[in-house]
């Protein structure tokens, strides 16, 4: 009778493994058959090369040299979940945009949010601009004046600013861009961590035969 505790422990034990199994497959089943992005081809970022996109983090980060000599950095992930349900991409991009002049230690530095809009294309906006007088971007460089709010600067001076990302490749199309790769990594990424969570939550066998006599 000893075993009788714990018979049904293993049981219920069994019993709950089986039902979280039946949860998690489903979502891999919706996911998968769902698809939002995957089917999406991906699209150019231009003359930017991917310098990092670990399959084990959020974040990928492009570069490029222009004819100039200048170098362009970008950094990007996705942020918060927009308003608008009936976009495409229901997250936003937060993009960190460095431009650096050669023979200058001193980057321009952007930040960005890229939001999609109903239909195609997205919305780019520039949020904040710093100018680092150092070339280590770390919390010791020294900034210069930081306009965190872009909105109230001249709208000529607003408007240059977006030209002169624009020329060096950072636009609306390589937003949308950016934004159709993260989506696609992030939904990859939660695809493939629910298939290493159903190899976990699958019972064994021998619990399988005991959730099956109860």
């Amino acid at each position: 009778m000893r075993r009788v505790p714990t018979v049904l422990f293993q049981a219920g034990k069994a019993i709950g493994d089986l039902d979280l199994l039946k949860i998690v497959q489903s979502e891999i089943n919706h996911e998968l058959s769902a698809k939002p992005f995957q089917n999406d081809e991906s699209r150019s970022f231009g003359d930017f090369v991917v310098d990092w996109d670990s399959p084990q983090s959020q974040d990928v980060v492009l570069r490029r040299r222009c004819e100039s000599g200048e170098e362009v950095a970008v950094s990007a992930l996705l942020g918060a979940e927009s308003s608008n349900e009936n976009v495409k991409f229901p997250r936003e991009a937060f993009m960190k945009v460095g431009v650096k002049k050669p023979g200058l230690s001193s980057v321009l530095e952007f930040d960005c949010v890229a939001t999609a809009q109903v239909g195609d294309g997205c919305d780019f906006e520039i949020q904040n601009v710093n100018y680092i007088l150092s070339s280590a971007l770390d919390s010791s460089a020294f900034k210069g004046p930081s306009f965190s709010f872009f909105s109230s600067l001249d709208q000529k001076l607003q408007d240059e600013l977006y030209k002169y990302l624009e020329a060096r490749g950072v636009s609306k199309s390589f937003a949308d861009s950016l934004l159709l790769h993260l989506h696609k990594k992030e939904q990859g990424q939660y695809v493939d961590w629910l298939h290493k969570l159903q190899a976990v939550v699958t019972p064994n066998d021998d619990a399988d035969n005991t959730a099956r006599e109860i």
